[in-house]
């Protein structure tokens, strides 16, 4: 049936009933604590009793309810816990690589400050020093064996003055610019080096043989005089590069001579020294003999 027209719309009995309930549930509430209250006011220990029972009656349901919170909580707390170490970890790997760049930069810095140290150590013995240089570039592939440096003949370098550094002999300069020069490595097929065995005192010839390695010889045919891990150093022959001067290590034995390596490579080393030619003391000249006689005088009147 159709509601009346003086019926307010929504309004239904069991809206009056849920409103009714709602009062008296109010109503009950109130009295209820009024009770309470009053029986906590006259008899505080019957009121200790009925408060003792509802903690009873509540305290699974609260115990409950903690758990289901404890849980929630945990999660949300396990969450974040793991998102917190997951960005910490990612924190820590970024902050590792950059301490072990920084390490590797360290390293070379040490390693870059040693080689200018045994540099300097090595101009100041050199009474024949000319300049002093860094090695920016060298071929590597190529069959002809080069390096620049950083000196020129704005600095006193002309061509063919030898370039050794602390670890031993580089080669000599082929081309000098007004701030750099172009050296040929003792490892070029062209360069050849009058060079002695350290053991021994045995000359031999060092050549180059375009790959980074030198070819050794003695001059003695018919006999090899070299053993793995034999150290040659200059001879000081021919005047160019000066006595004593380390050039290669054996690393493996030839039919009559062997192979070596040089002991400065120039894609490792940093700093080179140019110096003065090597001149050997000139031989003091030859005294007259006593058994030569002076020439005879012709006698007086002697026609």
């Amino acid at each position: 049936m159709a509601p009346g027209p003086g019926a307010r719309p929504g309004w239904s009995r069991r809206a009056q009933y849920g409103l009714f309930f709602s009062f008296l549930a109010a109503i009950a509430g109130l009295l209820i604590g009024l009770a309470l209250l009053a029986l906590s006011l006259v008899a505080p220990t019957a009121y200790a009793s009925v408060r003792g029972a509802a903690l009873d009656v509540t305290a699974p349901v609260t115990g409950a309810l903690r758990g289901v919170t404890d849980t929630v909580a945990g999660l949300f707390t396990g969450a974040g816990n793991y998102w917190d170490a997951a960005r910490q970890n990612s924190s820590l790997r970024e902050e590792n690589g950059k301490l072990r760049r920084q390490s590797i930069q360290a390293r070379a810095i040490f390693g870059e400050n040693a080689q200018l140290k045994a540099v300097l150590a090595l101009r100041e013995k050199e009474v024949a020093t000319v300049a002093t240089g860094r090695i920016v570039g060298s071929s590597l592939e190529s069959e002809r064996r080069f390096a620049v440096i950083t000196a020129g003949s704005g600095d006193g370098v002309s061509v063919g003055m030898p370039v050794r550094s602390a670890e031993g002999l580089i080669g000599r300069v082929i081309d000098s610019g007004l701030t750099a020069s172009r050296v040929l490595l003792v490892s070029d097929r062209s360069n050849i080096v009058p060079a002695r065995l350290l053991r021994g005192g045995q000359p031999v010839i060092a050549t180059g043989r375009g790959d980074g390695t030198i070819d050794l010889r003695p001059l003695e045919v018919g006999r090899n005089p070299f053993k793995r891990g034999d150290l040659i150093v200059t001879s000081g022959t021919g005047g160019l590069y000066p006595p004593n001067v380390p050039i290669a290590r054996v690393i493996r034995l030839d039919d009559d001579g062997a192979i070596a390596l040089p002991m400065a490579d120039p894609a490792k080393v940093s700093f080179a020294v140019v110096g003065r030619p090597y001149e050997e003391a000139a031989l003091p000249e030859a005294a007259p003999s006593s058994a030569e006689s002076p020439a005879a005088t012709p006698p007086a009147g002697a026609g």
